[in-house]
């Protein structure tokens, strides 16, 4: 899956990047090489969940997806 990205240039320096496809993922860095893998580690940590949040019955299954 790819995702678009938008970066901004932060008016204190800087780069600051948001995801219009996960609403309230943002990130910020000093340079676009630290944004790129910021914005990763934000995308994975909007897209996560805890499952120990969730009811889940015996009958459940837990599955993992990569997108």
């Amino acid at each position: 899956m790819n995702l678009r990205v938008v970066v901004h240039e932060a008016e204190e320096g800087g780069y600051w990047a948001e995801v219009p496809a996960v609403p309230g993922c943002v990130t910020q860095a000093d340079t676009l090489e630290e944004l790129r893998k910021n914005i990763h580690e934000a995308i994975e940590g909007c897209l996560s969940v805890e499952v120990r949040d969730i009811a889940i019955t015996e009958t459940d299954q837990i599955i993992e997806v990569a997108v």
